[in-house]
């Protein structure tokens, strides 16, 4: 208790020993208690105000507003003692409440400012904003009711008047208290947070702030959409980029068309190669950017190239970045974007150009089975009748052409590309024995014996083969049996070459060996051709 608070007290009591009231003596004395506490809670609130100021000084504004509603608070106080000696007891008492409750606020706000801003944060807890002003607005009325009971006011009576009232205002604001309670589902449940981007119905946008009634975004157009917080909970939304424990991405699709005269792996590895050769600003590293073959359209296959954006706030400039290298990668390897649909191709067919076109394509296949020995007992005539029914067989890279143990009556001519011989070991591992280049074949024996494939062949690029089936081939064989015995001595001598080498034969067993596996060929040709039945 202060000396000057102490001296008032003893010339009181001299007053009531001396006759005076004791009434006066009590209301005297409870109004010294309530100065000095005043005192002592105006000194903790300024030691409290630059403890604050000093650790959160981004909250200065806040703090002036508690500072100075703390300080009007103490000139209300002064006031009401003014009222007290002028004998206006009512006023006095009506100020003097007013006085406490403005210094509660201003207690609560700045206290909500230490607990949320200073003693939260070095415990590592990100409170929600509306639990904060939930317990905010709990101070205030914890504060009010005290001050109320404190001042002799029955609170019985303005709890049942109050649950009257309540009862009126919930229905007449029913849509707001849903707002509410959904805000505060949004806030405790942390299902959306402040800075997620998030897409609800047509926005897309950043979450600012998460209030009581709504929720604001702030889209990519400089705009700030409010969502009622009830529309929020039941419409769908979808967080963008958002996966628990892992880094923020978003996968981006850039689309584009080239017609069906590029190769879809040539367009493929181009534009890999272009994305993935440089960094690209908003890019992630890893997933890298590629592209795919996505759709056939009615003249041109649609690709997607597909990446992962870091920033979301930047997609349709990293869009802009994609589509340049697209562009520029496929100008480089020669290939143009798709034209439009409405394009129409006019070309005046003529028998005579059908039939140059024709020609050309008869003489690549000639050519292409010219170098095949198989066929060198054939004449012209029946070199023309195979190669006019010749199939075009292409493959992608990485592409099975023939599996071991498959049965496949046809042989493979490449005419551009490589591939490679594969045999298949025991535990699913494989072993390369050999590279077909263009101008080689296999399948030789499938074709002439029907027997099974002796080993897997698989594209190492793009490669073109022409495709000679066993019902081709065996019109030929009906017409002129007699080219089978120069067959199967080819077929004969590719096959003890491979075993003379291996097992490393002298002259005198080759030759033997040589007769018999002719005849063992020879012989299996004629019945899976059925050459016995046609004699």
């Amino acid at each position: 208790m202060t000396i000057h608070s102490f001296s008032l007290l003893f010339a009181t009591f001299l007053q009531v020993q001396a006759g005076a009231e004791p009434g006066g003596f009590l209301s005297r004395l409870k109004m010294i208690v309530e100065r000095d506490q005043i005192v002592i809670i105006t000194v903790l609130f300024v030691l409290l105000l630059g403890f604050v100021l000093r650790l959160v000084p981004a909250e200065r504004a806040r703090i002036r507003a508690a500072a100075l509603l703390f300080g009007f608070a103490l000139v209300l106080v002064l006031t009401s003692i003014v009222f007290e000696t002028a004998a206006l007891t009512t006023g006095a008492a009506a100020i003097h409440w007013g006085a406490l409750m403005l210094g509660a606020i201003a207690l609560v706000n700045l206290l909500s400012l230490f607990v949320f801003d200073v003693a939260l944060k070095v415990v590592q807890f990100q409170s929600p904003r509306i639990l904060r002003d939930l317990i905010v607005a709990l101070g205030y009325l914890g504060a009010g009711f005290y001050l109320l009971a404190r001042g002799g006011v029955s609170l019985s009576g303005i709890v049942t008047t109050s649950a009257v009232i309540s009862a009126v205002i919930g229905f007449a604001l029913q849509d707001t208290l849903g707002n509410i309670m959904a805000g505060m589902a949004l806030q405790f449940e942390k299902t959306i947070n402040v800075g997620d981007w998030i897409k609800v119905d047509q926005h897309t946008g950043r979450v600012t702030e998460i209030r009581w009634r709504y929720t604001a975004i702030e889209t990519r157009n400089w705009d700030t959409v409010i969502i009622s917080n009830s529309a929020m909970m039941k419409a769908q939304v979808t967080i963008l980029g958002r996966r628990h424990g892992l880094q923020l991405k978003h996968r981006q699709w850039v689309w584009f068309n080239v017609d069906f005269r590029s190769s879809p792996t040539e367009i493929i590895a181009a534009v890999n190669q272009a994305l993935q050769a440089e960094p690209i600003d908003g890019v992630v590293a890893e997933p890298k950017p590629h592209c795919i073959l996505y759709d056939f359209k009615e003249s041109y296959g649609q690709y997607a190239v597909r990446y992962w954006l870091n920033d979301l706030a930047v997609d349709d400039p990293t869009d802009s970045l994609v589509r340049t290298r697209v562009y520029f990668a496929l100008r480089r390897n020669g290939i143009s974007l798709s034209i439009p649909a409405q394009s129409v191709f006019v070309t005046r067919e003529s028998e005579s150009r059908k039939g140059r076109k024709q020609e050309r394509e008869i003489n690549r296949r000639l050519r292409a089975l010219a170098g095949v020995d198989l066929f060198q007992p054939l004449n012209e005539e029946e070199h023309r009748w195979i190669a006019e029914r010749l199939r075009v067989a292409p493959f992608t890279k990485g592409e099975a052409m023939t599996r071991q143990n498959a049965e496949a009556h046809w042989l493979y001519i490449i005419t551009r590309g490589s591939a490679e011989v594969q045999l298949a070991l025991e535990g699913g591992a494989h072993r390369k024995v050999a590279t077909l280049q263009t101008g080689d074949f296999f399948g030789e024996m499938s074709l002439m014996t029907g027997e099974k494939r002796s080993a897997t062949v698989i594209a190492l690029e793009d490669t073109e083969c022409y495709r000679l089936d066993k019902e081709v081939f065996q019109d030929v064989l009906l017409s002129r049996p007699e080219i089978v015995e120069h067959i199967s001595g080819i077929l004969a001598q590719r096959r003890l070459g491979l075993e003379a080498a291996r097992e490393e034969l002298d002259a005198e067993t080759r030759q033997a060996r040589m007769k018999q596996t002719q005849h063992d060929i020879l012989t299996r040709i004629s019945r899976f051709f059925h050459l016995h039945d046609k004699a």
